[in-house]
């Protein structure tokens, strides 16, 4: 007999500090008061006396220390808590990367996906900058890099997404008096990440993903009632790429344009002449990659003109809305001397209908003392 996966619930947050694992460990007390077999399969405190405080009385799974590089780092014993097998698990910071060497595993979604797999329940916790299709505008909104992420399909399987919510003034209240980070990492903190304006930010960005995420369950209900109507409705976005540096951060732009506007994504790279499609390469690999945990359909073209290339599949495959990446001097037009592709696409799309999206492509300058409060919480 094949155990039914188990169900997924994730505490969202705008940043660290708003109350994920507090409400994530009140959410598992309440379970527990009930008889609910509950056990932490692994909880970060980050020496907050009020978190670690909700940790008595809880069975905790003792974590798995792991040698790296001179230190011992301690990790979620993912096969212990098999083991165990739990009712439900507890599993703090879901965008966590595993020590090397801990495990199986490179990232503590992939820990969760195989406790849901093997029929526990998993509670577990997130910051909005760590969702995939995200992850860029945060960092162009914070000017923080933002190295842990998600995929949007592994958020998008989850049974329950809640909201933790806090106002700017709070969060900067509780930094103040400690209850985030250690004394001596504050200032700097109030100074980068957790400026006002910063928090305002995230916290609106976390807010329109919960609401998009709501408003995705009624469009799958009103896809049960009428097939036809969502397929006469449904919007379906293609984006173009190349290797042109910052074509990532199209993608996601692009992939945040079909969450929106709850549609489907493609993505389609066109090679030219009757060279081969050049997908196979390392910078495509990490682009396929980056498609597939935006959840995007990938096609290869051949064709001597582009922009029809585009445009035709466009047509052929019913998309709604191209969006392209802006470029000083374009690389399709090196290629074929054949003018700029961008308003060709412009010009033969408006003829069928197709709006089109020209993105300027951006690339963040380094700035490595911003990293730590972006990937923290």
């Amino acid at each position: 007999m094949v155990e039914a996966a188990g169900h997924f619930r994730i505490y969202l947050g705008a940043a660290a500090g708003v109350g994920k694992t507090y409400d994530m460990l009140n959410e598992g007390r309440r379970r527990l008061e009930r008889g609910t077999d509950v056990v932490v399969g692994f909880v970060e405190t980050h020496r907050r006396p009020l978190t670690a405080a909700l940790l008595a009385g809880f069975e905790i799974v003792p974590r798995k220390p792991v040698e790296y590089r001179g230190s011992v780092f301690e990790e979620m014993d993912l096969d212990a808590v098999l083991r165990r097998h739990p009712r439900v698990a507890l599993v703090d910071e879901l965008a966590h990367t595993n020590v090397p060497g801990s495990g199986r595993r490179t990232k503590r979604w992939e820990d969760v996906l195989e406790l849901l797999d093997a029929g526990i329940d998993v509670i577990t916790t997130l910051n909005i900058q760590h969702v995939e299709s995200l992850a860029d505008a945060v960092e162009k909104m914070t000017g923080a890099r933002v190295h842990e992420r998600v995929p949007d399909w592994v958020v998008k399987k989850a049974n329950q997404v809640e909201l933790v919510d806090s106002s700017p003034e709070q969060l900067r209240r509780r930094m103040l008096h400690g209850n985030i980070y250690p004394p001596e990492k504050v200032p700097h903190a109030l100074t980068h990440f957790f400026q006002t304006d910063n928090l305002i930010a995230l916290r609106e960005l976390a807010l329109r993903y919960l609401a998009d995420e709501t408003e995705e369950e009624l469009l799958e209900h009103l896809r049960r009632q009428s097939q036809k109507r969502l397929w006469e409705t449904r919007e379906r976005i293609l984006v173009a790429v190349t290797g042109a540096p910052g074509t990532d951060m199209l993608l996601r732009r692009a992939a945040r344009l079909a969450n929106r506007a709850k549609g489907e994504l493609t993505v389609v790279h066109v090679a030219t002449g009757d060279a081969k499609p050049r997908g196979d390469g390392n910078g495509f690999e990490a682009l396929r990659a980056l498609g597939r945990d935006l959840g995007a359909n990938w096609h290869e073209l051949v064709g001597t003109d582009p922009a029809r290339a585009i445009t035709e599949f466009a047509r052929d495959n019913q998309v709604t809305q191209i969006v392209l990446g802006s470029t000083k001097k374009s690389r399709w037009q090196e290629l074929t001397g054949a003018g700029p592709v961008i308003r060709r696409v412009i010009r033969q799309a408006g003829d069928l209908g197709i709006d089109v999206h020209v993105i300027a492509r951006r690339e963040l300058p380094p700035d490595d003392d911003q990293r730590e409060a972006a990937d923290e919480g």
